[in-house]
């Protein structure tokens, strides 16, 4: 099923060349709600440069939210008249610019590139100039995902996260489809169960989406799929790399949370059962179930297996297939809050999360729980 949306970008530069920044506004093609805004600021550069960067930011978000068809809309006559084909790309600074937009054009099934006046880029210069303030400033880049309530009028800028430099390593984190015991909002740890008919479906789903991704399948190959053992998980991970081309491989630190005693159980059959205990386990992330695990033992697997594939695929893209609670740990790590964001974080199944870490240590939550391509 096709999505068809809109991108509005815009880059400057104070100085020319100059502290530099480019903007992106991804919409609902149909509605004309915000579904993302990009703020990247680019340290000093020209206003050239600084355009096509916000174009590649908008590609990306737009890919990154399942679009089959985009329409660009821009106010740099230069960038849209070189990405129609009508003009060359002459300056070498520019080419692997342009070379990078072509690729990213190529995994749409439609682009069509249109110039505007300033005026109506409005959203997308203001995104650019809060970036060029964080570039004067040393910063980098921000990417704003409105609620749902909040779609369809702009959004408030994130502002800009400081420090970030080198290559990062991006996890696309892939929760499994639906199984018989999610059917039953059953507490499914450890438990080897296969996906139903719709789980298949959704995780092809998913798979088709990830193998148009931007950085899944390169010339230097497809991005390795890592999932947890599992048979519901090892059969979403198949289907990515049916799609992809890609290798699959597991990890035991990927595994769900072992719920002991629970596994099977209802929420309300946990909480009949162990009133006070369940209680405390929905507060206490130090709290075990009866011989299980808790999540702060969770917390400090999920820890160690991130650790070791950043170590592992340093500079990459990684597909990774996992369970609710292990997703929320990497996102958690992402994000370096504390650990009631177990308990506050809702993820689907299906669901596509991505998060970037950076070898000096920060990182970048760029999605949470999208399930556009169910649809």
């Amino acid at each position: 099923m096709s999505r068809r949306v809109v991108v509005e970008a815009d880059g400057g530069s104070r100085g020319n060349p100059g502290p530099a920044g480019a903007g992106a506004v991804v919409r609902d093609a149909e509605t004309g709600d915000v579904l993302v805004e990009r703020s990247v600021a680019l340290g000093v550069t020209t206003n050239n440069v600084a355009e096509y960067q916000g174009l590649i930011s908008g590609l990306e978000a737009a890919a990154e939210h399942g679009a089959t068809e985009v329409e660009v809309r821009m106010d740099s006559k230069l960038v849209v008249e070189q990405m129609s084909g009508r003009w060359r790309v002459k300056h070498a600074n520019l080419q692997p610019l342009a070379a990078e937009a072509s690729r990213l054009v190529a995994g749409f099934a439609l682009v069509r590139f249109t110039w505007v006046p300033r005026a109506q880029n409005a959203h997308a210069d203001r995104l650019a100039n809060e970036a060029m303030d964080a570039a004067a400033d040393g910063g980098a880049s921000a990417d704003v995902q409105p609620p749902p309530a909040e779609r369809g009028r702009p959004s408030s800028s994130a502002g800009a996260w400081l420090g970030a430099e080198g290559a990062p390593t991006r996890l696309l984190l892939l929760r499994h489809g639906q199984t018989a015991m999610s059917v039953d909002r059953r507490y499914s740890g450890r438990g080897d169960v296969e996906l139903t008919d719709l789980g298949r479906r959704q995780v092809a789903a998913a798979a088709r989406r990830l193998a148009a991704m931007p950085g899944v399948v390169t010339e230097d190959g497809p991005a390795p799929v890592v999932a947890s053992p599992l048979t519901r998980t090892r059969q979403s991970a198949e289907a990515v790399a049916e799609a992809t081309g890609g290798e699959v491989s597991f990890h035991d630190g990927l595994l769900e949370t072992d719920f002991g005693d629970w596994e099977g159980l209802t929420f309300r059959e946990a909480s009949e059962r162990y009133p006070d205990l369940h209680r405390r386990w929905l507060g206490d992330p130090t709290v075990e179930p009866p011989g299980g695990e808790s999540l702060d033992a969770v917390f400090k697997r999920v820890t160690a297996a991130s650790g070791e594939l950043l170590e592992r695929h340093a500079g990459r893209t990684v597909v990774v297939v996992s369970h609710v609670t292990p997703i929320k740990a990497i996102l958690r790590l992402g994000l370096d809050v504390g650990p009631t964001m177990f308990y506050r974080l809702h993820l689907d199944l299906a669901s596509l999360s991505i998060v970037e870490f950076y070898p000096d240590g920060n990182a970048s939550v760029r999605l949470v729980n999208d399930i556009s391509h169910w649809t």
